[in-house]
């Protein structure tokens, strides 16, 4: 175990250098793009995609993660982010700051697709399993804090002016070169890859993924997580500026969510021992789905912050228990498809909501979109219950929980 636990942090690590390059680079270049007078249409499309990129790209990276292992996607990975880097600041232009964006986006996605189910393979109980799916989850949260506080601190002082074309420059170098030293890590995981016509769990017959039931209920579950995440980060602002909340109260409303789903993912998979991810996961969406109902109610910023830290530990806790599940429902020399199939939900998510948030907040309010996040957290811990695998059956065909 104390082998796993090295490699677990050598993946962790090089996954962070990796997405925090892309974190980073999406803080600084739709800054400079603003401070030189585009504006917030140009920005929003600037920011989707570093999104989009793995709405087209996951399904094929999980391919070539299933096909290769981790190696070969990692320096595939290492020329995204280095040369989107690189474009961003020998560029310095919005049509640059454009396909930078694309192939940091695709870089992060492929680095979390390799990492995900390089990890998924560690021999180890299923306990063990679900907690370093919990700390493989604070990847992600590492990235947002280190990637922009980085970025902002070289944008601020690097240059003649904030905000130049040298603070730029000395911006995405530095990302870029972070995401490089990556290779520095995850060069010494040896490959793993699953013998084909490995024995399979109920779900996973040599069909298509999507042809099975279960598979499809946990996409979905996962979108509905994906979109709740969105909803806070998108419409608690609005509803800050609605309540005359100032900015830095909105700020920390949307820091005690963030460091409340940090701290749940390596946490709660301890606590909750022996619990089945599927009742996990309906437990947390259920209370989800009654936290946002309840959000538009707040009076005043504190409860409005309690709200913000609770929502932050039931939608934390979400993301191990799918991955978890995910694993457990897929077959082994599959897992890469999955994975992308589940990026690539997530990230069509990312690119659409917040386009649907801010048209649809203008007509209804934001308080009925509170709500109709609400509802679909309940319908997904509906689904999320149905996610309980039968017990096995020798006489049983593999295929008939599902159709």
């Amino acid at each position: 175990m104390v082998a796993s636990k090295r490699l677990l942090a050598r993946l962790i690590v090089g996954q962070v250098s990796v997405h925090a390059c892309m974190t980073g680079l999406r803080m600084a270049l739709p800054l400079y793009a603003l401070h030189h007078g585009h504006g917030a249409l140009a920005i929003g499309g600037l920011i989707a995609l570093f999104a989009a990129s793995n709405v087209l790209m996951a399904l094929p990276w999980g391919k070539l993660v299933d096909r290769r292992g981790l190696q070969l996607p990692w320096r595939l990975c290492l020329a995204l982010s280095g040369g989107g880097a690189a474009v961003a600041a020998i560029g310095a232009s919005y049509a640059a700051f454009c396909v930078a964006a694309l192939l940091a986006g695709g870089a992060m996605g492929l680095a979390q697709v390799s990492v995900q189910r390089r990890a998924g393979m560690v021999e180890c109980s299923v306990q063990e399993r679900r907690e370093l799916w919990g700390w493989l989850s604070l990847a992600p949260p590492m990235a947002n804090l280190i990637g922009p506080a980085l970025c902002g601190l070289i944008l601020d002082h690097a240059g003649a002016t904030a905000l130049d074309t040298t603070a730029l420059r000395w911006a995405c170098a530095t990302v870029g070169v972070l995401a490089l030293s990556s290779w520095f890590w995850v060069r010494g995981v040896p490959e793993k890859t699953a013998p084909r016509g490995a024995a399979a769990p109920a779900t996973a017959a040599s069909g298509r993924l999507l042809q099975h039931t279960r598979m499809r209920r946990l996409l979905a579950t996962a979108w509905i997580v994906a979109t709740c995440w969105d909803v806070h980060a998108f419409v608690v602002p609005m509803l800050g500026h609605e309540r005359g909340f100032s900015a830095s109260v909105i700020g920390f409303i949307l820091a005690a969510f963030a460091a409340s789903a940090a701290i749940a993912r390596p946490m709660l998979p301890r606590l909750t021992a022996g619990w089945p991810e599927h009742a996990l996961m309906g437990s947390c969406l259920a209370a989800t789905g009654g936290l946002l109902a309840l959000y538009p109610f707040v009076p005043n910023a504190w409860v409005a912050a309690a709200c913000s830290l609770v929502l932050g530990w039931t939608l934390g806790a979400l993301q191990p228990m799918v991955l978890s599940t995910l694993h457990q429902i897929t077959p082994p020399e599959r897992i890469g498809k999955a994975l992308g199939l589940r990026l690539m939900t997530v990230s069509a998510s990312s690119v659409c909501m917040p386009l649907v948030f801010g048209s649809s907040g203008t007509v209804v309010g934001v308080a009925a979109i509170f709500w109709v996040a609400g509802l679909m957290a309940t319908v997904g811990a509906r689904l999320a219950w149905t996610l309980a695998l039968p017990p096995a059956t020798p006489s049983r065909h593999p295929d008939a929980a599902d159709h």
